[in-house]
């Protein structure tokens, strides 16, 4: 019997096909959104350890949407569904939880006296500015596409 990695064949991929490509690591958009999960897990973590636990389900849901969002620009999953506005989607993601970090933030500080409670606020605090430069940036490249896109209707070759 033939040993199969002697045949010619390449060894079928492990765990490395799914890990993201480099250069999406280095991009400011594969930063921002590793960057945001890993705040967002520290965050639900603390919150769970913490005497406001009521506050653990937003940095949940904004964990899970920002690392499928990783996965989903990592593996190009924007060029390939075109029905999803990913721009948009995105932005709204971004305001949305820059929002809900900041109040929930600003409860856990006020009112929870306990370390961990106190940590998940700071925390929170770090994220919404995580998320506030993803969405200034995300806003600006939303712009550009408009901006592109009014420059190619009609109207505006009518005065040519």
């Amino acid at each position: 019997m033939e040993d199969p990695e002697s045949a010619g064949t390449a060894p079928a991929p492990g765990l490395s096909s799914l890990l993201p490509p480099r250069e999406f690591l280095r991009s400011r958009k594969g930063q921002l959104l590793l960057a945001e999960s890993v705040l967002s897990f520290i965050i639900f973590i603390c919150y769970i350890a913490s005497l406001a636990a009521s506050f653990m389900m937003a940095p949940l849901l904004e964990f899970l949407l920002a690392l499928f969002l990783f996965f989903a620009y990592a593996s190009r999953l924007n060029e390939k569904f075109k029905g999803v506005h990913w721009p948009l989607a995105d932005f709204l993601r971004c305001v949305t939880a820059a929002i809900i970090y900041f109040a929930i933030s600003i409860a856990a500080v006020s009112k929870y006296s306990d370390g961990a409670s106190k940590a998940a606020g700071v925390f929170g605090f770090a994220a919404t500015i995580v998320f506030a430069i993803d969405f200034y940036i995300t806003f600006n490249h939303l712009v550009t596409f408009l901006k592109q896109g009014s420059s190619d209707s009609p109207e505006g070759h009518k005065t040519e």
